[in-house]
């Protein structure tokens, strides 16, 4: 099927189902990675679909893990063990994935070859100087443009460090720890703010162990991994815009199964209540560290929303979903998102121009948005290549009271590739 590269959205009265959403985008990229630095072969199922865990494979393939994908999200990885990785003959395509860049980049700090990480036009437009730096100080010789990918890394027989970054981030954190497993001594990571959890939580289940302390995290060097099966649970952030969909129109009800419940990504649920959806949660299971299980949200009131700097960095995935909610009648606003400036797209910029080309009242701040709550009368709303933006548009597109056009919605492949047909699915026409 061709890609979709512009999808008409049509006014709906309800969204209602039930449905399971693809594997979990960020614990996908960790478990291929870590699979590789053990030693034997690890199976994962429920492997996320998009292009951007599709880039983790290919730049693992590259460094000469064994890789066999199978159906349903099958994926076997032969793991070579740590500093094992072959040098690569080419260089390594992280095309949009700002999480392959990050993550690869701690991974090739510790090897002893040389080795480019590069991406597409957006990628190449994102910040790199907050792994660079810490990967730097611990022996690695890297270079880029002006801070930007390309990366060109020497690694290193590196040195454990105690970093402390300026900005909550799990990729940074990761990319930290991950170098870690490679350094002579300990290695530990004090974030200014929570952020999820999943590299700390996959270690352990491949038989490493990274201590936590509050918010600093410290792994030592010279673990020995153990090839694991396990199965991703689905990805919360994905689920988000079902989420908000059924929030945000009357008479709406969605329920997801087997999505991820990590208490680091679940921030969203809170918010729904507090926007006066009905929210009901049941855990189910524990697998590889991670607790999953349903969710069922109900449209109710809806009452005005305002998330403040504390909340971001817990929300910073699903504030494009949270916008969306604006299109169910109450105001949404966001301070302290400067960080969505350096995503896929300004994620600031890109949505205040999508909604006002809906036809909603919307404010650009430089550190977030303000969107009067309030029906959008329908138009053409740009993604700008960003897979949340045409996710976020559709969804506030389903309340409109014309059809609305969502340019780039072939961008949803990075992270949902079937978000058009499942949407199809659960909407109910406004007659």
């Amino acid at each position: 099927m061709p890609p979709l590269v512009a999808a008409t959205i049509a006014p709906a009265r309800r969204v209602a189902g039930r449905l399971t959403v693809p594997g979990d985008k960020s614990i996908s990229h960790r478990y291929a990675i870590l699979a590789a630095l053990a030693e034997g072969r690890s199976s994962r199922s429920n492997y996320a679909p998009g292009a951007d865990c599709r880039s983790t494979l290919a730049c693992l393939g590259r460094l000469g893990v064994e890789i066999l994908a199978g159906d349903a999200g099958a994926v076997n990885l032969l793991g070579r063990g740590l500093r094992r990785l072959r040098s690569p003959s080419e260089v390594l395509d992280a095309r949009n994935s700002g999480t392959t860049m990050r993550l690869m980049a701690g991974v090739l700090a510790g090897h002893p070859f040389a080795a480019t990480l590069a991406g597409d036009a957006s990628l190449s437009r994102r910040p790199m100087r907050r792994v660079i730096a810490p990967l730097t100080e611990m022996g690695a010789t890297i270079e880029a443009v002006d801070g930007h990918p390309p990366l060109s890394i020497r690694g290193a027989r590196l040195k454990g460090i105690a970093y402390r970054p300026e900005v909550p981030s799990a990729q940074v954190k990761s990319a930290v720890l991950l170098a870690g497993l490679h350094a002579d001594g300990p290695t530990s990571v004090a974030e200014p703010a929570a952020t999820r959890d999943h590299t700390e939580r996959a270690l352990a289940e491949f038989g490493g162990q990274a201590l936590v302390d509050g918010l600093t995290v410290t792994v030592t060097g010279d673990q020995r991994l153990q090839p694991q099966t396990l199965t991703v649970p689905g990805d919360f952030s994905s689920a988000a815009f079902w989420f908000v969909a059924a929030a945000s129109l009357p008479g709406s009800t969605i329920t997801v199964d087997d999505v991820g419940l990590n208490p680091t990504r679940t921030a969203l649920l809170d918010v729904l209540r507090r926007f006066g959806a009905r929210v009901e949660v049941q855990v189910t299971a524990t697998h590889g560290g991670e607790p999953r299980g349903t969710v069922t949200v109900e449209a109710a009131d809806a009452r005005a929303v305002d998330i403040g700097p504390g909340e971001v960095p817990a929300l910073i995935d699903e504030l494009p979903a949270i916008a969306a909610l604006a299109a169910g009648g109450a105001d949404v606003v966001s301070r302290g998102a400067q960080e969505l400036r350096v995503k896929e797209s300004d994620r600031i910029s890109t949505l205040v121009c999508g909604f006002r080309a809906l036809g909603m009242d919307a404010d650009e701040r430089p550190d977030g948005f303000s969107i009067r709550g309030g029906r959008p009368r329908g138009g053409v709303a740009d993604a700008r290549g960003d897979h949340r933006m045409a996710m976020a548009f559709a969804i506030a597109a389903l309340a409109a009271d014309h059809p609305s056009t969502i340019e780039g919605a072939d961008s949803v492949g990075i992270s949902y590739p079937g978000f058009f047909e499942t949407l199809g699915r659960l909407v109910t026409p406004r007659s």
